[in-house]
């Protein structure tokens, strides 16, 4: 597998970007991954690097964008954060990778079973943690679906907390970030959610 370089990551459509990473997906699904020469790909981005998406997921140990995806280094910017939240860091840290590297889509990846969203369905405080689950708990108020048990013990609950999540995490990155809301209107970028389910490693897209 080739060293992204410039051309070819100019070459990259969002469209484009997207099935790259449905195609990692699959791979990894089925344990088909490519065989790469890391130190190579370090070696050849040792002077630049020239990722073709951004993705925003939790720090969830089963959820290595790089592995699930099937990419290499210098393929994509990872921004990892408990519950794949939004802040003005992530937003900053995403600007970067789309307007100044040349990214050309942004992936908002939660996953199921996430402690984060549980914590956020049973109101957890603890430290700073607190401030980090007060983001997910206009998810859990969104779920209207569920009127019995809406507590982490409930799965449906959970996985359905974590699905709002991910799409307010999409509107909150467009609301807040008048750079990548132009950028995604000029069809410079795409940006798309998605889950991971840690049991099978499948990433159920929502377009």
């Amino acid at each position: 597998m080739k060293t992204l370089t410039k051309e070819m990551q100019t070459a990259i459509t969002p469209a484009l970007a997207l099935e790259i990473l449905k195609d990692g997906n699959k791979r990894f699904v089925s344990n088909l991954k490519i065989n790469r020469n890391l130190l190579q790909q370090a070696n050849e981005t040792s002077d630049g690097q020239h990722p073709f998406a951004v993705i925003l997921s939790c720090i969830d140990s089963r959820t290595s964008a790089e592995l699930i995806f099937d990419q290499g280094l210098g393929d994509v910017f990872s921004v990892r954060i408990a519950g794949n939240v939004v802040n003005e860091d992530i937003l900053g840290s995403m600007e970067f990778g789309c307007k100044v590297a040349g990214a050309k889509i942004i992936v908002v990846l939660g996953h199921t079973k996430c402690g984060a969203i549980k914590g956020a369905c049973d109101k957890v405080e603890l430290g700073n943690l607190t401030g980090l689950i007060s983001k997910i708990i206009p998810a859990v108020d969104q779920e209207m679906s569920t009127q019995e048990n809406r507590t982490s013990s409930n799965a449906n609950f959970v996985e359905n907390v974590a699905e709002l999540n991910v799409g307010l995490s999409v509107k909150n990155i467009l609301i807040k970030s008048p750079i990548i809301a132009e950028m995604v209107k000029n069809g410079e970028i795409g940006i798309v959610g998605g889950v991971h389910d840690i049991s099978t490693g499948h990433v159920k897209f929502f377009e």
